[in-house]
């Protein structure tokens, strides 16, 4: 439970079945923080239309189209919004693993879904991948109101995968961005770290702007655990039978190292690097993360 009231218990969070309203409540959760507002600008090169929003410059309404349906149209440009952003959702067994409450998994689906939403109601483009050990689901990016919803629909019927693959994802998702754009990686990292890091770089090199949300349960940071227990792989069902206090100790240092190498490969190469406790409330996390990245630009 967070010290603050204005913050979700994640307990009361996971009960909210409406991934649109877990979505909204978030990202009313964590929008108090943030006091920067995108700028915004239009190009040449027409794509579409939109419905009018209070604020938008009058001078791209399409009058004819109003006078025919006495409703206010945007013309909507290619380059109009200043984001195109492509979420990247690890879905694989190992996301499955929960010590309490919600799973790594879900942790990972509400923070995409409120991702989507907080870019959407910024009226920039949002597109979706996941991937166990290939891509699932594969949703360009685009700006459009009906586009949400078939992210948020994709997201709440994700199930759960086989092994991880996250190099594959990214390296295709490199080879087809035609412009520069924004990378959300939401995973527990429990893959190939260098390789990932790698691709990931290669992606900050080309131009991009590449957010990792490393998401990782409490009882795997805090390692808690006590009795005589049997550990399962949750990718290729390898089972150890240990006492933890006798591995308590190098876990930690192994965890700890992993963390860092992460944090700093990551940072090092301008790639931002979140940690996320599926135990902390997650407009919590998120108003802190973008709050420190608002102040960092």
């Amino acid at each position: 439970m967070s010290d603050s009231p204005n913050f979700l218990d994640p307990t009361v969070l996971a009960g909210l079945d409406n991934l649109e309203l877990r979505a909204r409540v978030v990202v009313e959760g964590f929008l108090s923080g943030l006091h920067k507002s995108p700028h915004r600008g239009f190009s040449v090169e027409f794509n579409d239309y939109r419905h009018y929003y209070r604020g938008d410059d009058m001078r791209h309404v399409d009058w004819k189209l109003y006078a025919r349906s006495e409703k206010l149209y945007i013309k909507q440009y290619e380059d109009e919004t200043n984001v195109r952003c492509v979420i990247v959702l690890d879905t694989s067994a190992s996301m499955t693993y929960t010590s309490a409450g919600n799973s790594k998994l879900e942790y990972g689906i509400t923070l995409a879904s409120a991702l989507a939403y907080f870019i959407n109601r910024q009226r920039d483009a949002v597109g979706l991948i996941t991937f166990d050990d290939k891509v699932n689901n594969y949703i360009p990016a685009k700006c459009r109101q009906p586009h949400l919803m078939q992210i948020l629909r994709t997201l709440a019927q994700l199930k759960p995968g086989a092994r991880t693959d996250t190099v594959k994802p990214l390296t295709d998702l490199a080879a087809s961005l035609n412009k520069k754009s924004m990378v959300v990686l939401i995973t527990d990292m429990l893959d190939d770290e260098e390789r990932v890091i790698s691709t990931l770089q290669n992606l900050r090199a080309m131009g991009n702007d590449v957010i990792v949300f490393h998401v990782m349960d409490d009882a795997e940071l805090n390692f808690p655990f006590n009795e005589a227990s049997e550990f399962i792989d949750m990718e290729n069902n390898e089972s150890y039978i240990t006492t933890p206090a006798t591995i308590r100790k190098a876990y930690l240092q192994n965890l700890n190292e992993f963390l860092s190498y992460c944090k700093k490969q990551c940072q090092t190469s301008g790639v931002d690097y979140c940690l996320m406790n599926t135990a902390k409330p997650l407009d919590q996390a998120l108003s802190s993360y973008m709050s420190k990245r608002a102040k960092s630009f």
